[in-house]
C-alpha cells in the first residue's frame, strides 16, 4: 500500500464505536520496517521506520516523520482497522540508531560544517547528543550550548550566518507571549531558524513514562523550577545527580516527547540542506 494523498473507503471504517466490547476483535499487526499503514485518526500515511514497547515512528514520502502510541491508537492497512504491536523478535536489517535513522556501520566523522546548531544549554546538548549523535556526526554538524538566550540577537549577528552557513537555534520555553518569544522575534536572518519546545526546562522534554513517574510536578512560582521538581519527586539529590538520572532514562527517541523531537529534526534538516 503506497499512500499518495487522503485515501477513499467504501463506507466508513471507524463507523460506530470500534472500541466497544463486542465489536469483534481488532486484528494486531507486527509493526515491522517498511509496512505501509495510515494513522485512522489524523490520516498520516507512512512507512514504519522504528517501533518499541510503546511508539511507532512512520516516516511519508515526503521523508517527514511522526511517533504515535501502539495502544490505544487505531491504523488503517489496505483499509481494515488494525492495531500495531511490537515485533515478536528484532527484525533483520539495517540496524537503527538512537534517533530512529538508519545507522551507518563503521562510521568516521565528516568533517564539521560551517553550519551550527545552538541550544540553551548544557542538559539540552547533551540529551541531543545522546539521542541524535550519529545522525549529527553523519552529517558533520556541531552543537553548541548557550548560557540562556537574552543576547541571541548579538550571537546571531556574531556568528555570520549567510548561504552555505546557517544557524539553527533551540530555545527553551518558546510560548507565546513569553520572554523567550520576544528575542526570537528580533532574529530575521533567512539563514538562521529558531524553534523551540513549550517546556520551562528540556527536563520536562524526558516523557515521565520512562522516569517511572506519573507526570512532572508542577512547581508553584518563585521557587527555583529545578529544585522544587527535586524537591515534589522526593529525590534526596542535587540538580547534577537528578540530571544524570533523568539523562541515564533515555535510550532512543521514543523517551521525548513529540515536541522536542519535531524541533531537533526540522533543525537539523535546516542546517544540512543545500543552501
Amino acid at each position: 500500500m503506497i499512500c499518495y494523498g487522503p485515501r477513499v473507503y467504501e463506507g466508513d471504517v471507524l463507523a460506530g464505536d470500534w472500541r466497544r466490547p463486542g465489536r469483534g476483535t481488532i486484528p494486531k499487526v507486527p509493526a515491522e520496517p517498511d509496512l505501509v499503514v495510515e494513522d485512522a485518526e489524523s490520516g498520516f500515511c507512512g512507512a514504519v521506520v522504528a517501533c518499541d514497547k510503546e511508539a511507532v515512528t512512520l516516516e511519508d514520502r515526503f521523508g517527514r516523520r511522526r511517533l504515535f502510541p501502539l495502544a490505544p491508537a487505531a491504523f488503517l492497512l489496505e483499509g481494515k482497522v488494525v492495531t500495531l504491536v511490537r515485533p515478536a523478535a528484532a527484525p533483520h536489517g539495517p540496524r537503527r540508531s538512537a534517533s530512529g535513522s538508519i545507522a551507518v556501520e563503521g562510521l568516521r566523522a565528516r568533517v564539521a560544517r560551517e553550519s551550527r546548531i545552538y541550544v540553551e544549554g548544557v542538559h539540552d546538548a547533551a540529551l541531543v547528543e545522546k539521542v541524535w549523535g550519529h545522525d549529527l556526526r553523519v552529517e558533520g554538524v556541531v552543537v553548541e550550548y548557550l548560557e540562556g538566550v537574552d543576547d541571541l540577537p548579538a550571537i546571531v549577528a556574531e556568528f555570520g550566518p549567510g548561504p552555505g552557513r546557517r544557524l539553527g537555534v533551540l530555545v527553551d520555553h518558546l510560548v507565546p507571549g513569553s520572554k523567550e518569544s520576544r528575542v526570537a522575534a528580533e532574529v530575521t536572518s533567512p539563514d538562521v531558524l529558531v524553534v523551540g519546545h513549550p517546556f520551562v526546562d528540556v527536563w520536562q522534554a524526558v516523557k515521565p513514562a520512562a522516569l517511572r513517574i506519573p507526570a512532572w510536578p508542577r512547581v508553584s512560582r518563585g521557587i527555583p523550577w529545578k529544585e522544587g521538581v527535586i524537591a515534589a519527586l522526593g529525590w534526596h539529590v542535587e540538580p547534577p545527580e537528578a540530571w544524570r538520572r533523568i539523562l541515564g532514562a533515555v535510550s532512543t527517541f521514543a523517551d521525548l516527547e513529540p515536541e522536542l523531537l519535531g524541533r531537533v529534526e526540522e533543525l537539523i534538516d535546516f542546517v544540512t540542506e543545500a543552501s
